[in-house]
């Protein structure tokens, strides 16, 4: 078992961070600006989670089951109250319980994963993930850096495709939940032929549920 601790909590929707990752945010609504105020004060520690789709203007929806421990890297406090933070994955953690709370924003008691270096991928895979990553923003119409691109490392490649690529929440945490990164890989995959074939259904948005 891992770790279990207390996690303050940003839940939202189509943000995933990865540990080793980067994830910028601008936070300014106020309960969020409460949360990076005490994480500074304290520990510097943020759990990432997305909030499973439900009616809006729910001021609690309930949560998916596995998120992201971030560790803000670099904050810039603006003259309003707003902030410009970055945080950087450290592990991904199991909900375990949502805790009750006077603070404007939540907490959970969660348990921390460890954290499995990414095995590299085969070579033939790296070159079905680069060429299926080329289809999808020639789709979608994106201007990409591609030797930038195959300079990254197998694990800072896949992960990045899943924090940037539009998909929905489902899918989203179903690469988060990806038991490694081989499986994420097929996962970046097939998500990116389902959703780049329906690249211009825009009256028909496209779900994966």
């Amino acid at each position: 078992m891992g770790e279990i601790t207390r996690l303050s909590i940003f839940p939202l929707g189509g943000a995933l961070l990865f540990p080793r990752m980067q994830l910028p945010l601008h936070i300014f609504e106020p309960r969020y600006r409460a949360l990076v105020s005490d994480a500074m004060a304290r520990d510097r520690r943020i759990g990432m989670i997305q909030p499973r789709p439900g009616p809006e203007g729910d001021e609690s929806p309930p949560l998916f089951d596995v998120g992201c421990l971030g560790r803000i890297a670099h904050v810039e406090a603006l003259d309003d109250g707003r902030y410009n933070i970055v945080l950087e994955g450290v592990a991904k953690f199991r909900l375990r319980s949502e805790l009750a709370v006077t603070t404007p924003f939540r907490q959970i008691e969660a348990e921390l994963e460890e954290d499995v270096p990414a095995e590299p991928l085969a070579l033939a895979q790296r070159a079905s993930l680069e060429a299926e990553s080329r289809r999808y923003a020639d789709a979608q119409g994106y201007a990409v850096d591609w030797n930038a691109v195959s300079r990254l490392d197998d694990e800072s490649l896949v992960n990045g495709i899943a924090q940037i690529a539009p998909f929905d929440v489902a899918a989203k945490q179903a690469l988060l939940e990806a038991a490694n990164l081989e499986e994420r890989t097929e996962l970046v995959i097939q998500l990116m032929q389902f959703f780049g074939r329906h690249a211009g259904d825009h009256d028909d948005p496209v779900t994966l549920q």
